[in-house]
């Protein structure tokens, strides 16, 4: 199976689902909260995802890729001592926080693989490989959760990310003698 996009891994749908669901949660997080463990908590738990877009962007090579797949395991651990304390100091319910404590688990083990199975995820001589079918969500089981299926244009029409070049520069400024 060819994966086009980050958003087809199931690790990526599980890290946004449960940053959704933490999301629900912490609004009835207590006020004084607000710039502290909701904010962080929120920050954290969006943050995998984010660093699991900026993984498959860097495909390419192999180190970078690792690199940003240690930053959301990271990030996933840490949305995990987040919700110890959102339980301890009684924000959320002990069944909520089990399920996305396991939720956080299964994360960093997949992300534990993938890091583990780089050379098989990163091409070589700018070639990507194909991935493994058991990390993709399928189209059956895209259906199956009701997720609606995005198109994207393919990246040749996308507005192209290097418009600096045609701005002009400032001129540098010469030496007064």
């Amino acid at each position: 199976m060819r994966v086009a996009d980050y958003k087809d891994l199931r690790v990526y749908r599980l890290a946004f689902d449960s940053a959704m669901e933490i999301f629900e949660l912490s609004k009835k997080f207590p006020s004084e909260e607000k710039f502290s463990l909701t904010d962080q908590i929120r920050r954290s738990s969006r943050s995998v995802c984010t660093n699991l877009a900026e993984a498959w962007r860097k495909r390419r090579y192999e180190a970078a890729f690792v690199s940003k797949l240690s930053d959301g395991d990271g990030e996933a651990a840490e949305t995990e001592v987040h919700l110890d304390f959102a339980l301890r100091c009684g924000y959320l319910p002990a069944d909520k926080h089990a399920k996305l404590r396991d939720q956080y688990d299964h994360i960093c083990r997949q992300l534990t693989k993938m890091m583990d199975e780089a050379s098989s995820w990163c091409g070589t001589a700018g070639e990507l490989r194909e991935m493994a079918a058991e990390y993709f969500v399928g189209a059956l089981e895209r259906q199956s959760v009701g997720a609606q299926p995005t198109t994207y244009a393919p990246r040749s029409s996308r507005s192209s990310r290097s418009s600096r070049s045609s701005r002009s520069r400032r001129p540098s400024r010469s030496k007064r003698s």
